[in-house]
């Protein structure tokens, strides 16, 4: 049979182990939460930028005259 103290201090770690386990289980749920919000984020500035390209590339090619020519002032 395991002494009163001993079970008492076997206990007390069962105790803080769990209260630690909660712990971390609430960080992980908040870490994945905010990693998914990220996630739909750099989606979203993703797609901005992709679309962004598509009007400037647009824009080049409707653009009059030759495109990185110097002004004639140079």
């Amino acid at each position: 049979m395991i002494p009163m103290t001993d079970a008492s201090a076997l206990s007390e770690r069962i105790d803080a182990l769990e209260m630690r386990l909660t712990f971390q289980d609430e960080t992980i749920e908040t870490l994945n939460q905010t990693i998914a919000e990220q996630w739909k984020q750099i989606d979203a500035l993703t797609r901005q930028l992709t679309a962004l390209k598509e009007r400037l590339q647009e824009a080049e090619s409707n653009a009059a005259g030759p495109i990185n020519e110097r002004p004639p002032h140079y």
